[in-house]
């Protein structure tokens, strides 16, 4: 471990030297955690390198020979098999686990937390370990929260337009790789036949995905819905999130060629009346939240807040009990690292406010 302050919280970055470790290190310092001691973990692959942290030195040890004593908050980005593995073995070590895989978000015992949303989730962390929502889930639950509260949330259809970063750095590399393709043979063609053009074979994302849209992420679930569990997870995540185990809600879910930040096009239905205005008025002042006339994914990109927009009333709901909006997060910072930050900054202020 590497001293860094004489006070503050003992932390560990598990999965450090991967797309979003990078992201989670870069903001711990940005937002100055308090951090006493700080450990980077990862597998015997990328043990042993050092990696520089507010002019520190820091050895990435390998987790398997890794000693868990001493560690008070582990944040994790290593995949739901490393979590499965090595959460309850850091927790049994007294570590709080801030989880960024899908392996234990919809277990009861865990709590399923975004920050601005549900911190008092906090209050009682029976296992120790505390979930990071999907990416889709996140960019939209600082916005859908407070119109939930005001006008109860009573059914919601999302369509996510999601970028390659969250293939991880084998889809950024294949949307390079095509669209490179593309412009050495001349892009332009594809005006006339989308078979104009000798793509490389798809090596993460299922289709081509330069210059395309493709509706199919994750994998299709067992049980007769023809749904992915990327489609699933917004729906459940949502449900316990918001505290609402009987909303109706639906997604599709689409890679398309961004690189990094998602869109979410919703229509949400609510129990009460509302109208665009009155919807502006509250997310003007929701935290987590940006208010854009168009939001894009090329805006939101390296940005922490959701930004929201394109707020009209959703013209098949009767009355006025509808609307549409959409909705652009960055899915690496906001959607992965930064809320992962965020959760560690509760669970500090609350279980360890002595150490501060």
């Amino acid at each position: 471990m590497t001293r860094i302050n004489e006070q503050g919280v003992n932390v560990a970055v598990l999965g450090a030297t991967g797309q979003v470790g990078m992201v989670m290190r870069r903001i711990l310092a940005e937002r100055e955690f308090p951090v006493k001691d700080l450990r980077f973990i990862a597998s015997s692959h990328s043990a042993g390198q050092t990696l520089q942290w507010e002019g520190h030195d820091i050895t990435v040890e390998d987790v398997e020979h890794a000693d868990l004593r001493g560690i008070d908050i582990a944040i994790f980005s290593a995949g739901g098999g490393t979590s499965k593995l090595w959460a309850p073995r850091f927790a049994a070590e007294g570590t709080y686990v801030v989880d960024n895989s899908s392996q234990w978000r919809m277990h009861d015992d865990v709590p399923l937390v975004v920050a601005e949303v549900n911190p008092h989730d906090l209050d009682d962390v029976p296992g120790r370990i505390v979930a990071n929502p999907n990416c889709t889930t996140m960019a939209c639950m600082p916005v859908l929260k407070p119109l939930a509260d005001a006008f109860g949330l009573k059914r919601l259809i999302v369509s996510s337009y999601q970028a390659v970063s969250g293939a991880g750095r084998a889809g950024v590399l294949q949307l390079k790789n095509e669209a490179q393709a593309a412009l050495d043979q001349g892009a332009d063609k594809l005006v006339f036949d989308g078979s104009s053009i000798d793509f490389p074979e798809p090596t993460k994302v299922v289709r081509t995905i330069a210059f395309d849209a493709v509706p199919f992420i994750g994998t299709l679930v067992d049980d007769g819905s023809e749904e992915t569990d990327e489609e699933q997870k917004l729906r459940n995540e949502s449900r316990k999130i918001l505290h609402l185990p009987d909303l109706a809600a639906s997604c599709t879910c689409v890679r398309v060629g961004v690189f990094t930040a998602h869109g979410m096009s919703l229509n949400a239905e609510f129990e009460k009346d509302v109208t665009p205005d009155q919807a502006r008025e509250l997310l003007s002042k929701a935290p987590g939240v940006a208010l854009s006339d168009i939001p894009t994914p090329l805006q939101a990109a390296g940005k922490d807040n959701s930004f929201v927009g394109r707020i009209r009333q959703d013209q098949a709901v009767p009355g006025r009990k509808g609307l549409a909006l959409f909705v652009a997060n960055d899915n690496l910072r906001k959607g992965a690292a930064l809320n992962a930050i965020e959760i560690a900054e509760v669970i500090a202020q609350k279980h360890f406010s002595e150490q501060l």
